[in-house]
């Protein structure tokens, strides 16, 4: 068994790790422990992977062309239970009236996707998730032209 983990919404925008990547987690008795492996992958790695251990075949050329994750597994399972953590924050906490932020947040348009101003939302949550100290990135736009 293996449970893979991608974050929903990694593109468009510095307010998850940073502007142009993500963070997967794979869980198995068959995953190495404690290891962190920094081998460039993409979603369709994850998908040729699950494609590898189920005995599947590619679905599409990208998921054929991807690289598979062989580096998270070891050969032998370790099986060992899961004991969970009790977090240590409040999960139950709600902003107020005197949150940062708060005031800028409650302009914001959230009835509909995307529609609260990106780049300004962006910055909220990047100066929530990492401090006053820590600088904004650059947002990367690209396009792609054609003929």
């Amino acid at each position: 068994m293996a449970i893979f983990v991608i974050e929903d919404d990694a593109q468009n925008g510095p307010d998850h790790v940073d502007a142009h990547r993500t963070v997967g987690f794979v869980i198995s008795p068959y995953c190495k422990r404690g290891f962190v492996d920094s081998t460039l992958y993409a979603t369709a790695s994850m998908v040729r992977t699950m494609e590898l251990i189920l005995g599947l075949p590619p679905l599409t050329q990208y998921d054929a062309g991807a690289t598979p994750m062989f580096n998270c597994f070891q050969r032998t399972a370790k099986l060992i239970a899961y004991h969970p953590l009790t977090p240590k924050v409040d999960l139950y906490a709600k902003n107020t009236e005197e949150s940062p932020f708060a005031q800028q947040s409650q302009k914001m348009d959230f009835s509909e996707y995307d529609r609260a101003p990106e780049d300004e939302l962006n910055r909220i949550l990047w100066y929530i998730a990492k401090g006053p100290d820590a600088p904004y990135p650059a947002p990367i736009h690209r396009a792609v032209f054609t003929k």
